[in-house]
């Protein structure tokens, strides 16, 4: 049976509908290619630009070059803080550098540099040890951890090593130089940021040192030589006051680390650490200078360019006389020791001397000298100045004379000194019965029956022979009053922490109060001593001390740039005392040098109006066995000249025993004379200069 066969009508349609589908076929393919062509078309043309910066992406890190710090000059232009330059290795951690490659160079740096042990004992914390040793001995450290562990985050992972380091290997390390070596370099490979160049060793470099390790450069990724600073002291007086800064291996102080960080500082960055370098350290700090390096996605440094060249920190006017400076403390070390020998007085082991301009607060000379009780080495000890306290003695008289005159007390008041007799408390009187004496003469013989006698009238207290002595917590608050107004008991607001506001003690016997007018009770620094008496020696103003006289702007030339910021004087109380009060005191004062029966008429040579000062106290030094002891606080303090004064100064000996030695008198006819000494020269100087 055969097929049926196909009408050629038939034959038409299927050819037909075979067409039609090819055709479908064809337009879609022509739909995809348009597809693509317009696909293609959006990602080179519209976001063309985008996926290029993609590819080509790069990132920019900004690290920093150390910079010096700003320098400190005395009053007549001498460098007295200087920088000079040192050189460094560092080692700078880029984005691709592994641990292993820390390691790894460090033990090829250890064969090229050493360290003393001393200086690894100190440096190298446990904890260095314990990062130093996970670092070197990666898979043990994996074995700390179960594989639970191994699932947390990093940071916890490694807490958790840290802990589990082997106190074996700890001890290995702690024995082995070598190894502590190895710790150290590692542990500053790793103390600071990506790009930040960390110091690895700049003290004690030498020229070997840095000679081999600048052959082995190729071999030492990361490691550079660099020019750093290091600050120069050109006199050996001061130091203490101008203070210190950290190193590069200290960096900021942890103790204001949120302080610095906030200020852009890099954490190995070198900062004061006390006194003028810590107070100034917002204008000492330089800007440094700063290196950009541009980075690809993997890290790799594309190039590096230097943005910021920085600058040198400001520069400080400070004002001190370094030349007067270093004579007064060859003038107190000198009278120390020889007071200490024709004595025997062993517990005699410091004294102080301030010199201050009274009408501008410039403090010219700080010094302060110690023995070392253990080798009797002398050691400055200038911050004593402003941060120890000592009972003043006879000092302050010329205080509780001006206070008299605030609370009603006239002027040639007069009282018989004799003994004063109270219910309960030994006799107190003078050191002689001198009779009948008003406020010059009891000045100018140093009378404490009178100042007691002052003290009564202020708190209204009538002397009854063996009656009580009623005085309330208020009359020893208006007293300390009075005394503030001069600056004795508060702050002098001078320009450096750590200042002592002197002690002020709870009294347990209204008798306190006498002790007070006298300076037998209370304690005030050698600074409060000088500026208490510049505002009897200027007219009654409590004037501010200052070490900064002025900020100037780094200068290329080795001078003083120009003013950024001038610190005027600052006045900080006018005492309520008429001139006329003021004059009467200083003619007190004027008496007791050159006054016929003055306590210093036999020592002070030159014409200078001020007071001494015996303070009967208790040691409490060094030497603890000794606490308790009777002992004598020895104390002048003064100005020159007696008309027009140049000068305030304060000098206290503490401890020196008897007053048949007035070591105290004998500092300050020093003191003067070279001062005067100095003008004349600096005079001659100057009218030399100006003749050429």
């Amino acid at each position: 049976m055969t097929e049926p066969s196909t009408s050629a009508s038939e034959q038409r349609v299927l050819k037909k509908s075979r067409f039609i589908r090819i055709n479908a076929l064809f337009f879609v393919i022509f739909l995809l290619f348009v597809a693509i062509i317009v696909r293609l078309g959006i990602v080179q043309i519209v976001q063309g630009e985008d996926f290029s910066k993609e590819v080509s992406r790069t990132e920019s890190d900004f690290a920093s070059l150390p910079a010096p710090r700003g320098k400190m000059y005395d009053r007549y232009n001498r460098v007295v803080v200087d920088n000079i330059s040192v050189q460094a290795i560092t080692y700078t951690v880029e984005k691709t550098t592994k641990t292993e490659d820390k390691v790894n160079t460090a033990k090829k740096l250890a064969n090229y540099i050493s360290y003393e042990p001393a200086y690894l004992k100190e440096k190298l914390k446990e904890r260095d040890i314990r990062d130093y040793w996970l670092a070197s001995h990666p898979k043990e450290a994996e074995k700390l951890l179960t594989k639970k562990e191994l699932e947390l985050k990093p940071s916890e992972t490694y807490k958790l090593q840290v802990e589990r380091v082997p106190g074996a290997a700890i001890t290995a390390i702690k024995e082995d130089l070598e190894e502590q070596k190895l710790a150290y370099i590692y542990t500053r490979f790793s103390s600071g940021y990506q790009y930040e160049p960390q110091t690895v060793k700049s003290l004690n470099l030498t020229e070997e040192e840095i000679a081999i390790v600048a052959e082995n450069l190729e071999d030492l990724p990361g490691v550079d030589i660099i020019t750093d600073w290091d600050r120069s002291y050109p006199y050996s007086s001061l130091n203490t006051i101008f203070g210190g800064i950290t190193t590069p291996e200290q960096g900021i102080l942890q103790s204001r680390e949120d302080f610095y960080t906030a200020r852009g500082y890099s954490r190995n960055e070198r900062v004061g650490k006390s006194y003028i370098e810590y107070q100034y350290e917002d204008y000492l700090n330089p800007r440094k200078a700063k290196i950009e390096y541009i980075t690809d996605k993997s890290g790799t440094i594309v190039s590096k360019e230097v943005v910021d060249q920085g600058q040198r920190g400001y520069d400080l006017k400070l004002s001190f006389d370094i030349e007067l400076q270093m004579e007064v403390e060859k003038i107190v070390e000198e009278e120390l020791r020889r007071a200490r020998s024709s004595s025997g007085n062993f517990l005699l082991d410091r004294a102080f001397v301030v010199i201050m301009d009274p009408f501008q607060g410039d403090v010219m000379t700080m010094a302060g000298k110690l023995i070392d009780p253990e080798n009797g080495d002398m050691l400055d000890y200038a911050y004593g100045t402003f941060a120890s306290q000592y009972e003043a003695g006879s000092t302050v008289k010329g205080a509780t004379v001006l206070s008299g005159y605030q609370d009603g007390m006239p002027h040639g008041q007069g009282y018989y000194d004799t003994k004063l007799y109270f219910r309960g408390t030994p006799p107190k009187g003078s050191y002689s019965n001198l009779g009948y004496v008003n406020d010059l003469s009891a000045l100018e013989r140093s009378s404490n029956v009178y100042m007691f006698r002052v003290a009564m009238r202020i708190a209204d207290v009538p002397y009854v022979k063996n009656g009580p002595i009623n005085v309330t917590q208020e009359d020893f608050q208006k007293l300390r009053n009075y005394f503030a107004q001069f600056g004795l008991g508060v702050p002098t607001g001078i320009d450096l922490p750590q200042e002592s506001a002197g002690l002020i003690s709870t009294p347990d016997t209204g008798g306190k109060l006498l002790d007070i007018a006298i300076g037998q009770f209370d304690t005030y620094t050698p600074l409060q001593l000088a500026q208490y008496v510049s505002a009897i020696a200027n007219g009654g103003y409590r004037v501010q001390p200052r070490i900064v006289t002025s900020i100037h702007a780094p200068a290329n030339n080795g001078e003083l740039g120009p003013i950024a910021i001038d610190k005027s004087p600052n006045i900080l109380n006018k005492v309520n005392n008429t001139s006329e009060d003021i004059e009467r005191v200083q003619q007190g004062f004027k008496r007791v040098v050159s006054g016929s029966r003055g306590t210093a008429r036999a020592y002070i040579k030159y014409d200078v109006a001020g007071k001494t000062g015996t303070s009967q106290t208790l040691y409490y030094g060094p030497k603890r066995a000794y606490w308790g002891r009777q002992t004598n606080n020895l104390n002048f303090v003064g100005y020159y000249p007696s008309e027009k004064p140049e000068i305030a100064f304060s000098v206290v000996v503490p401890w020196a025993g008897s007053d048949n030695d007035p070591v105290n008198k004998k500092i300050a006819n020093r003191i003067v004379g070279v001062y005067a000494d100095l003008q004349k020269k600096y005079v001659t100087s100057t009218e030399m200069n100006e003749a050429k």
